[in-house]
């Protein structure tokens, strides 16, 4: 590690909160001569790239700036440079800096203060709104709100898979959610759609999701996940209240996943350019009925299977009283073989807002994930 680079990270780790660019444009000021360092953030529908001080948006998806973002890997513009903002897979956005020096170990130096600055963004975004306010195009609503901040990401990496998830309409969305986490032998999955309307949906959801992680946290096998769920929802509500869910358990090693089908959305799997949809057993949502009696079943995956968990909202979404449709679906499904997870979902949702010619009316999720086998 150079002397800039431990530079970088030691005052990344002692700057305010609000101002870890202004403190790391300091250091590149200093080091490199670099005069201009600004961090682009994607915004919450993957669709541009805002400048945290202000100025002009990046749209235009032939832009260096997304280049950078698609790819992950810095581009160099004429003397701009632009730099993935990513930790662990999570793309955060693009650090721009100029002039940049026409030197690769310089180069490398900057991609590593970027990846630096995603990993101190994370962990300051629970204390401040600066970097959260920056990211929207528009204002969420209050139900909306609720829901991101439910979210454990929007992309994770690790040597075993790669997943990413996405909500749609993303400044207004209600009712959908996904949640997951993993410890290093197994990843856990669940995407819940709370039923009703705005902040009472959302709400629902996170009622769901919360009750989902205490059970997962105390060790509970993803049948009395669903059960505990269940008994939380129908406590409160009595059974006039319900949340459609499918809870997923993958073990990294052998490829063997756990399900438990609530009333969920499809699952369906891309193994060798052909899609298919996964065969589960129905069961009740979550907080239906009194004392749901879950059942789990299981399936095997083969290195390198692609699964996309969609809500009803993209199959059943409209244009002109025509659904959009399984079949159209998996046809899109089929040309995401070659893209990151997080790009295709993005391009399944972007191909579902050009059918509508509009936002979303329901809510919609997409959820993909790439088992890449046990490794070593």
């Amino acid at each position: 590690m150079s002397e800039a680079v431990n530079q970088a990270r030691q005052t990344l780790n002692g700057a305010p909160a609000d101002l870890l660019v202004e403190r790391i444009a300091d250091v590149l000021a200093r080091s490199y001569r670099i005069d201009e360092t600004e961090l682009l953030q994607v915004d919450y529908r993957l669709a541009v790239l805002l400048p945290l001080h202000g100025g002009e948006p990046v749209a235009g998806p032939g832009h260096p700036a997304w280049r950078c973002f698609d790819h992950q890997e810095p581009v160099r513009s004429g003397v701009t440079g632009y730099l993935p903002v990513t930790m662990r897979g999570e793309r955060r956005g693009v650090l721009r800096v100029a002039p940049i020096p026409d030197d690769r170990g310089v180069l490398e130096d900057l991609a590593e203060i970027a990846t630096a600055l995603a990993h101190e963004l994370a962990a300051v975004s629970a204390g401040t709104d600066v970097y959260r306010s920056a990211r929207r195009s528009r204002r969420l609503t209050l139900a909306a709100e609720m829901q991101w901040e439910l979210l454990p990401g929007r992309s994770r990496t690790r040597p075993a898979f790669r997943l990413a998830g996405q909500l749609e309409p993303a400044y207004a969305v209600r009712g959908d959610s996904f949640d997951w986490s993993d410890d290093g032998r197994r990843l856990w999955l669940a995407t819940i759609n709370g039923m009703g309307e705005g902040v009472a949906a959302s709400m629902l959801t996170a009622l769901a999701t919360s009750a989902l992680r205490n059970a997962r946290r105390a060790g509970l096998s993803l049948a009395d996940q669903a059960s505990l769920a269940d008994q939380a929802i129908y406590d409160l509500h009595r059974g006039s209240q319900h949340v459609a869910a499918l809870l997923m358990e993958l073990d990294l090693a052998g490829g063997v996943m756990t399900v438990v089908d609530a009333g969920s959305p499809r699952l369906l799997r891309l193994r060798d350019g052909e899609v298919t949809e996964q065969s589960l057993e129905d069961q009740f949502p979550l907080g239906m009925f009194e004392a749901t009696d879950y059942r789990e079943q299981r399936f095997a995956l083969r290195r390198n299977d692609r699964l996309f968990v969609v809500s009803d909202g993209v199959v059943d979404a409209t244009a002109q009283d025509v659904p959009y449709g399984l079949s159209a679906l998996e046809r899109f499904l089929r040309r995401t073989g070659p893209m990151d997870p997080l790009d295709a979902v993005r391009s399944v949702l972007g191909d579902l807002r050009a059918y509508v010619a509009s936002d979303l009316v329901d809510d919609a999720v997409v959820v993909c994930l790439d088992w890449t086998g046990p490794q070593p």
